[in-house]
C-alpha cells in the first residue's frame, strides 16, 4: 500500500509535455513562410529544395505532404486550411515515415559483376542462440531472409543413420534440423525483402551418396530458381541484376574428406577459451582489436577450421567425383589457400572463385598483404567468418574486411552488439537489398598497378556536421517506471562515426534531466577521410548515477546514403528492431 501512495505523489512528475519546435525549426518556418502564420505548398516546396537537398522535389510532392498532414493532424474532412502552421510543419520534421534520414529505394548499378558488391552475408545461419547448445532451426533463416540477408550458410552432416542430411553445428551439443525443411523455407521466404540472388554457402560433411541426395533435394525444391553455369568454373561472376530471384549454390567441389576430417577433430579439440560478456552492447569497435583479443589456440586453428575450404577450386583428380549432379549444382567454388595465405590471394586469369579467411586469418593478411587482399577482391569473392571462440553468438569488426573489399563477412545474426549494429546500418543502403556496391576506389586499379591502401595517410575529403536537436517517443514505447522508479529520464545522446581507423570517433551532447523529450541542440563536426566507408553511429543513454547507464536506442546509418538537412531518425532496439515512437530530429550537413 506504501508504495502504492508513493507512486501516487510523484505522478506529477512523470507528466510528459509536448517539446516545443528547436530554434532552427522555427527560424526556418519564419524564413520560408515569409512571416506570416502558414507555410503553403508552395512555400514548403522551397524549403525542401533549399535545405533538405531535394532538388527533384516537385510542387505536387509538397502539395501531397500538406494534405497527408493535415488529413493525418486534423482528421476533418472539410477541412478548409491548405497550409501548414508551426506545429504541422514541425510534426512534418519529426515525422519518420514523411521525412526519413535515408531513401528506400535501389540506386546502385547493378549490372556488375557480383564481386563487385559487398553482400549481407549470415554465419551459421540455422542457429537459434548460442554456438554450443542451441536449436537448429529455419526460423533464424526466416528471420535472415526477411531482413535482406543474401547469403546463408548451411553446415550439412549425414543423420544418425547415415540415409539423411541434417542441418547442424558439428561436434557440438545443438539440435538437428533437417536439411529439407531449411531449403523449402529458403525458397519460400528467399526475395520477400529483395529481389537480388541468394547464395547458399554449404559447409559439407556428406558422403558421395548423401551428396548425390542433396543434389536432388536442391533441384528439386529449387527447380528453375536454380543458378547452374554452363562451364566448369566461371571466368566471371554474373551480376545481380541477371540473378535476380536465382538461388546460387556455394562450396568446395566433392571430394573425400578424410584428412580434411582429422585436421578439423583437432581443432575442435583445443576449443576450450571462455569469452568475456561483460558489455551487453558490446565493447567500442575502436577500441577493440583482433590482435588484443586473439588467443594463442584459436589463432593455430584457424588454418584448419571448419569453415575453411578444402580443395582448390577445379583439379582435375575432383572432376573423377562419384557425384557429378552435386558438382554441376557449384556456382562458386570455394577452395582454401594452398602453400599459404600469399598464393591463396593469386589472382587467376581465367577462373574465379571464393576464399574463405577467420578474422584472425583476414587481420594478419592485411597487415603483411593488405593491397593483395584488395586485389583478390576485385574479381573473386572473400568470405570472412567469425573465429571458432565465439561460443556466444558475438561478432567481429565488420569495417576490417570491408576496407578491403571483402563481399561476404558473415556474422551471427541471431547474436546481436554493437558490431551488428554496425552490420545493420551498412545494409540500410542501396533500399535495403543486400548489395551495396563497393566504392570506385577499391575497384580501381591505378596505372602504376597500385591499388586502395587503407593505412595509407589519407586527406579529409568531407566533413559532415549533424545537429542532434531533440528525442521523442520513449514515454510511449516505455514504462513510466522503465528508466527511473521515481522521477523521468536523464538522456544523453551519443554520435560518431564508424569507418577506416583515422575517422572512427565518438562524442556525446550533455545529459538532460527529468525529461521524456530531451531537447539537446548540441552540434558536431566528424571529418571524414574515406566517407563511401563511414557509417553514422548514433546511440541514446539514460544516465544512471549508481549503476551502469540504461540503454535507450541506437541506430546506424551509411554517410554516403545520408539526406542533408533536418530529418526524423528513428531508433532500434539492442536486436535491431525498431521501437514504435523513439525517435531523434537530426540536421545532417556535408561541408
Amino acid at each position: 500500500m506504501g508504495s502504492y501512495r508513493m507512486c501516487v505523489c510523484f505522478t506529477r512528475k512523470f507528466k510528459v509535455t509536448e517539446a516545443a519546435p528547436p530554434p532552427d525549426v522555427k527560424d526556418a518556418f519564419n524564413r520560408y513562410a515569409e512571416g506570416g502564420p502558414h507555410m503553403t505548398a508552395e512555400q514548403l516546396h522551397r524549403f525542401l529544395v533549399d535545405v533538405q537537398g531535394q532538388g527533384f522535389a516537385t510542387k505536387g510532392d509538397a502539395e501531397g505532404i500538406v494534405q497527408q498532414l493535415l488529413q493525418k493532424r486534423h482528421h476533418m474532412a472539410k477541412f478548409r486550411r491548405h497550409a501548414l502552421t508551426l506545429d504541422d510543419f514541425h510534426h512534418y520534421l519529426f515525422s519518420a515515415d514523411l521525412n526519413p534520414p535515408i531513401g528506400d529505394q535501389v540506386h546502385h548499378d547493378m549490372t556488375a559483376p557480383l564481386s563487385d558488391y559487398f553482400i549481407y552475408t549470415g554465419h551459421n545461419s540455422y542457429l537459434t542462440g548460442n554456438q554450443l547448445s542451441s536449436d537448429c532451426s529455419d526460423v533464424p533463416i526466416i528471420k535472415a531472409l526477411k531482413r535482406g540477408v543474401r547469403v546463408v550458410e548451411l553446415d550439412i552432416w549425414p543423420n544418425s543413420t547415415k540415409d539423411d542430411v541434417h542441418v547442424l553445428h558439428g561436434r557440438t551439443l545443438t539440435t538437428p534440423v533437417e536439411l529439407i525443411k531449411c531449403l523449402k523455407s529458403i525458397k519460400e521466404h528467399a526475395f520477400s525483402a529483395s529481389p537480388y540472388p541468394v547464395v547458399i554457402t554449404l559447409e559439407d560433411h556428406l558422403t558421395p551418396d548423401l551428396q548425390a541426395k542433396v543434389a536432388q533435394m536442391v533441384t528439386q525444391t529449387f527447380g528453375k530458381m536454380l543458378f547452374c553455369p554452363d562451364s566448369e568454373c566461371l571466368k566471371e561472376l554474373p551480376t545481380p541484376e541477371k540473378l535476380k530471384y536465382r538461388i546460387i549454390i556455394s562450396t568446395k567441389p566433392p571430394k573425400e574428406y578424410l584428412e580434411a576430417e582429422s585436421n578439423k577433430r583437432k581443432m575442435n579439440n583445443s576449443h576450450n577459451v571462455k569469452e568475456s560478456d561483460d558489455d551487453v552492447w558490446g565493447k567500442e569497435p575502436a577500441e577493440l582489436t583482433v590482435d588484443q583479443e586473439d588467443d594463442k589456440t584459436d589463432s593455430d586453428a584457424s588454418e584448419n577450421n571448419q569453415d575453411n575450404e578444402e580443395t582448390d577450386a577445379c583439379e582435375p583428380e575432383v572432376r573423377l567425383s562419384r557425384a557429378p549432379a552435386y558438382k554441376h549444382l557449384i556456382a562458386i567454388h570455394a577452395g582454401k589457400p594452398k602453400g599459404g595465405l600469399k598464393e591463396g590471394l593469386k589472382v587467376e586469369p581465367d577462373k574465379v572463385r571464393r576464399l574463405s579467411l577467420s578474422e584472425q586469418a583476414l587481420e594478419k593478411a592485411t597487415m603483411s598483404y593488405g593491397t593483395d587482399v584488395v586485389r583478390f577482391t576485385q574479381k573473386n569473392i572473400l568470405r570472412i567468418y567469425p573465429k571458432g571462440t565465439r561460443f556466444n553468438s558475438s561478432n567481429y569488426k565488420p569495417l576490417i574486411g570491408w576496407m578491403h573489399g571483402a563481399q561476404m563477412v558473415a556474422f551471427n545474426m541471431q547474436g546481436y552488439g554493437r558490431y551488428l549494429w554496425l552490420m545493420h546500418g551498412m545494409f540500410r543502403s542501396n533500399g535495403g537489398c543486400g548489395y551495396v556496391k563497393k566504392p570506385d576506389f577499391l575497384m580501381n586499379v591505378n596505372p602504376n598497378g597500385s591499388v586502395f591502401n587503407p593505412k595509407a595517410d589519407l586527406p579529409v575529403k568531407k566533413t559532415l556536421k549533424v545537429k542532434v536537436y531533440m528525442g521523442d517517443g520513449w514515454h510511449l514505447d516505455f514504462k513510466q517506471t522503465h528508466f527511473d522508479l521515481y522521477s523521468p529520464p536523464d538522456f544523453y545522446t551519443r554520435v560518431g562515426i564508424a569507418g577506416v581507423p583515422a575517422d572512427e570517433i565518438m562524442k556525446k551532447t550533455k545529459k538532460k534531466e527529468d525529461d521524456w523529450t530531451p531537447v539537446w541542440d548540441e552540434e558536431f563536426a566528424f571529418p571524414l577521410r574515406v566517407p563511401e566507408l563511414a557509417l553514422l553511429r548514433v546511440e541514446v543513454h539514460e544516465y544512471d548515477m549508481s549503476e551502469r547507464d540504461d540503454f535507450a536506442g541506437q541506430t546506424c546509418l551509411p554517410v554516403s546514403e545520408l539526406k542533408p538537412g533536418i530529418r526524423a531518425v528513428p531508433l532500434f532496439n539492442r536486436k535491431g528492431e525498431k521501437f514504435n515512437s523513439v525517435r531523434l530530429l537530426m540536421r545532417f550537413e556535408f561541408i
